[in-house]
């Protein structure tokens, strides 16, 4: 049974964006050759969810102190609808995004909100949260901690500040962990080997000739044995928010 995810709007949605998460990153983009996306997990996690865009273009300023008037906000173009969606709510650095929509989701379903997956941000760290939005009638925020003081921070319209993810809430209660010797599964044990031999013998042929030639064989989703994988992903295809924003 599919999982619904309903927004509703409870404030101006103007500026604001609500789209499935990209799977590009700037700074992946800048590697070399962009190596970064011959990381399949990556690339996954970039994809995985769905995030709300920042609605104007803005700096904040934290001078280190924990009161709530310690951040100033300064906003080039003005606030417009969006006024007091952007504040100090909290104190201590702590920067909050008040999202303009309240979330639903199927009943046993939560939202982990956090930041952009992979999106690392100079001088601010974004903070988790899991919401309970099966059933709680209310609205949650988006919150950033900034790290230096009296260090500017920019955040620009349209950019990626708060990514949603649903998932089963009762699923980490019902993991049963456990530790085993890989001798108790001779065939991944086998497996295993092959493949850190191979990676191992690919590593030094890099070195030597210094050409980026990896086997990928996660990426194409091969076994070790070049026997190919059933149902491997290599990306998500997340549906777009339906009706009125």
């Amino acid at each position: 049974m599919a999982c619904f995810l309903k927004a509703y709007k409870v404030a101006s949605t103007e500026g604001w964006g609500l789209e499935p998460a990209g799977g590009k990153r700037d700074w992946m983009d800048q590697t070399s050759e962009k190596f970064a996306y011959r990381c399949l997990p990556l690339v996954m996690a970039n994809q995985a969810g769905w995030v709300a865009t920042c609605p104007l273009n803005f700096s904040a300023n934290w001078n280190g102190k924990a009161d709530m008037n310690a951040i100033t906000l300064t906003f080039p173009e003005g606030e417009g609808a969006c006024k007091g969606h952007i504040k100090s709510h909290f104190g201590s650095g702590v920067l909050t995004f008040s999202l303009p929509w309240l979330f639903r989701t199927s009943p046993g379903y939560g939202l982990w909100v956090r930041g952009p997956t992979n999106g690392p941000k100079g001088d601010i760290a974004p903070l988790d949260g899991i919401v309970e939005t099966d059933w709680a009638p209310y609205t949650f925020t988006m919150n950033w901690k900034m790290m230096r003081r009296n260090t500017e921070v920019y955040f620009r319209k349209g950019e990626p500040i708060c990514h949603l993810v649903p998932f089963p809430l009762a699923m980490l209660e019902e993991v049963l962990p456990s530790f085993h010797e890989i001798d108790e599964d001779p065939v991944l044990k086998q497996d295993f080997f092959y493949f850190t031999s191979r990676r191992s013998a690919n590593i030094q042929k890099i070195a030597k000739t210094h050409e980026s030639n990896w086997a990928m064989d996660y990426m194409r989703g091969h076994m070790p044995d070049g026997t190919e994988v059933v149902n491997h992903r290599k990306a998500f295809k997340l549906r777009e928010f339906g009706g009125q924003g």
